[in-house]
């Protein structure tokens, strides 16, 4: 299971419509497929195709959905269920991440989470489940604030 945004995709380009006040949410996701992808998680995602399924599961709110398939697709990552956020779900990533974990594991082995957010991971880790921290970009602290404290990626 792979988070998308600084695990998969890039982010650094629109971190700045998270620094000014009021956040630019919609430029925020509409600049989404202009992500640079990044080899080191790419790289991981395409070797456990090999050996399992690869699902995604991004905190990007649904109605991001196209762009994010489209993106996907543009790196040759292979096919997955993709799981996102409701539009209008303001819960911290780590709760909304790792409620979907545990639905999932219900009917199915995780294998392993690979996330670049310390909180998703840590819950994901009490909770039993195998982590691979994604720490192959620079944090950022506006997306830190997004992902727990706003619930919007």
């Amino acid at each position: 299971m792979f988070d998308l945004d600084n695990t998969l995709a890039d982010t650094a380009h629109r971190q700045r419509f998270l620094e000014r006040k009021p956040r630019d949410w919609d430029a925020f996701f509409a600049a989404a497929p202009q992500d640079p992808p990044i080899a080191e998680g790419i790289a991981l995602a395409r070797r456990s195709a090999e050996e399992c399924e690869v699902v995604y599961l991004t905190g990007r709110p649904e109605r991001c959905r196209r762009d994010t398939l489209d993106w996907l697709a543009a790196q040759g990552l292979p096919e997955g269920r993709v799981y996102m956020r409701r539009d209008n779900d303001r819960r911290p990533a780590r709760r909304t991440k790792l409620e979907t974990l545990r639905v999932l594991a219900r009917t199915r082995d995780i294998r392993v989470l690979v996330d670049d957010d310390e909180l998703v991971c840590e819950d994901a880790e009490r909770a039993g489940f195998t982590v691979v921290r994604a720490r192959w970009t620079a944090q950022s602290a506006a997306l830190k604030v997004a992902q727990e404290r706003e619930g919007r990626t």
